[in-house]
């Protein structure tokens, strides 16, 4: 019998709240992709029963309704006629639902989206700086050696250079020409201007440009971090539009050089300044407040504000002035405090962490800040998660406090964390602030903050489903398989590997109708093996069945997988299936997903056939499935 759309697409209508409940709405090959304004008013129970819905769940904040290819449209169709909406597209639903976030996290995203993929450079500098800088102190010979002077300048290239790394990272994550972006992030540190870790020791006033009327300090940015994110960020919503206004044959000329023009007499004029401006009453407000324990309590809170800001390579104004006066750098105690309790707070995520990228990333950033170098810890790990970057102010605070009550200080600055212990003036006290620091933001992060975890599937009859006993030896979460599994599909955006070991198997053997018609995309199979599942390629989990028995996949270039353990597995209630990964969680090629016990699938009389589906196969231009891959 075929299936009434316009009954089908009314229920779902129906059932989801209402057109007024919906934010946006598109479909892709097999699914319709809905942005829901308040989940609470949708009817899970009743959808997954609405004739023509052939599954549904809920993935980056978009409610998806599988339908099928060359049907799906059609619903699609009638749902658009009955609600009045306009069609949209995957961009635009992917868009409102991003939006749908909490505003911290809309806030927040950006700074990790741009910092997570420059990480490797920033870690490795870290800690060859805090290395090398110890050497240098503990070996007065070494310090003057020409090995001192090239580890030095390998060390440190990233730090110098790093407004250039930044935008460029930048403009990718704001959708601009990533070689413009580099353009205005190394103008901010160009060679003709002054350096802006010099600017304190200047002699005679900062020469100015006079442009339109502004006056134009020739400083430089170095160091600095959120300018150059604005910039670059200002830059890129200029581009967007000239793109689309000037005529295409004008365009290659035109835009790229009134993006750069107008961006660059912006930031010189407008977002330099008053980022300096703040950064003086930052440093004001500093000197007096760091000379009391209230005060330095303040200061070790706020300390790695400042160093996401980007102001804190200033703060050498006020430990130069305190050597200059007394010969003794109170400061420094305190931001090692601030320092060393970001990573106590950065390490406890790697070690509790099960997600294996959060630990690859957290454990070696941590023993950079360890090291007085905490861009690593604070951008790539302790803001991503936000809770370990609170606990760190906590620990800070405390620690800064310890610090001011026992008047230790330095010989010098610039040196913080277990590098300091070369300049500070009582060792066992200096212990003991890193210890309080860094020990109190470590407990903090161990008994406060847990990573995202799913609720135990419940049976028909409302209790917890029990786990899956497939195996006597159940992989710990995170492990990774290294033995090589088969191409299952191919497209020019990468390559999908076999969830499971077994024989791979078309689409036309699978036991059931809509896999094997491909109703719900591109299919195949594996007749496992093995009751175990892992991950076919880098990815990351958008979707994990209450009931256990599928889990959705999405890569960074966009496609789509669902691994579907089983035919008609749904009916098992999550009996038998015990998922090791989480929603949102990022895993590995390799990665063990899940295992499930092929003997209870049996004895429920069901084929533990494990499919593949690639969503949106007419995406790709060079798909090839199965032995054709």
């Amino acid at each position: 019998m075929a299936l009434d759309y316009h009954k089908c697409a009314q229920e779902i209508v129906d059932h989801i709240g209402g057109r007024d409940n919906v934010a946006q709405a598109a479909h892709c090959a097999t699914r319709l992709r809905l942005v829901i304004k308040d989940n609470s008013k949708v009817d899970k129970d009743y959808l997954d029963n609405v004739d023509g819905v052939k599954g549904m769940f809920e993935s980056n904040g978009q409610l998806q309704l599988i339908i099928g290819t060359g049907t799906v449209n059609k619903v699609y169709d009638e749902f658009l006629a009955i609600t009045g909406m306009t069609a949209a597209t995957k961009d635009d639903v992917k868009a409102a639902a991003a939006e749908r976030q909490p505003l911290w996290k809309r806030l927040l995203k950006p700074i990790g989206d741009v910092f997570v993929p420059i990480l490797p450079a920033i870690v490795a500098s870290g800690l060859m700086m805090g290395l090398v800088e110890a050497l240098g102190k503990a070996l007065p010979g070494f310090a003057s050696s020409d090995w001192y002077g090239f580890l030095d300048m390998v060390a440190n290239a990233a730090f110098v250079f790093l407004p250039g790394i930044v935008a460029i990272s930048a403009a990718r994550v704001f959708g601009g020409n990533i070689f413009l972006g580099a353009v205005i992030g190394l103008l901010m540190i160009h060679p003709g201007l002054i350096n802006a870790w010099s600017v304190a020791s200047y002699e005679g006033a900062i020469p100015t440009w006079k442009i339109f009327f502004f006056p134009v300090p020739q400083t430089g940015y170095q160091g600095h971090v959120i300018p150059v994110m604005i910039a670059v960020f200002l830059m890129c919503q200029i581009e967007k539009w000239l793109h689309k206004h000037v005529p295409e044959m004008l365009d290659l000329f035109i835009t790229p050089l009134t993006t750069v023009l107008v961006t660059s007499y912006i930031t010189f004029t407008i977002i330099g300044p008053v980022f300096a401006n703040l950064e003086t009453l930052v440093l004001a407000g500093a000197k007096i407040l760091v000379r009391n324990p209230v005060g330095a309590c303040a200061m070790g809170a706020i300390y790695p504000w400042t160093v996401v800001m980007g102001l804190h390579h200033m703060y050498n104004v006020i430990e130069a002035g305190m050597l200059a006066e007394s010969g003794l750098n109170t400061w420094m105690p305190i931001a090692s405090a601030a320092n060393f309790a970001q990573f106590g707070a950065c390490l406890a995520v790697g070690l509790k962490s099960h997600n294996m990228r959060t630990k690859s990333v957290a454990v070696p950033a941590s023993m950079s800040a360890a090291l007085g170098i905490t861009e690593p810890a604070i951008f790539g790990v302790n803001m991503r998660f936000f809770r370990p970057f609170l606990c760190g102010m906590v620990g800070g605070a405390v620690g800064a406090i310890f610090g001011a009550l026992t008047g230790i200080g330095a010989s010098a600055y610039g040196v913080t964390g277990i590098p300091g212990y070369l300049t500070i003036n009582n060792p066992l006290v200096y212990t003991i602030l890193l210890a309080v620091s860094g020990g109190i933001a470590f407990a903090g992060v161990w008994f406060t903050w847990h990573e995202e975890e799913k609720p135990a599937a419940k049976t028909a009859s409302g209790s917890a489903a029990p786990e899956a006993s497939a195996a006597s030896d159940i992989p710990a979460k995170g492990t990774i398989l290294e033995d090589e599994k088969p191409v299952i599909m191919s497209t020019e955006k990468g390559t999908i590997y076999a969830p499971a070991k077994g024989k791979v198997i078309p689409a036309a053997e699978i036991p059931d109708e809509s896999f094997a018609g491909n109703v719900l995309g591109a299919t195949a199979a594996v007749i496992p093996e093995d009751g175990v599942i892992v991950a076919p390629f880098d990815c990351t989990v958008t979707f994990v069945a209450e009931t256990k028995h599928a889990i959705n996949l999405e890569t960074p270039e966009g496609m789509e997988v669902l691994i579907h353990v089983g035919v008609d597995t749904v009916k098992m209630g999550g009996d038998g299936f015990n998922p090791l990964v989480e929603e949102d969680e990022e895993v590995k090629k390799g990665q063990v997903l899940m295992v499930f016990d092929r003997e209870k699938v049996a004895a429920a009389g069901h084929p533990d056939t494990v499919v593949v589906v690639l969503s949106d196969p007419e995406d790709y231009e060079d798909l090839k499935v199965g032995a054709d891959a």
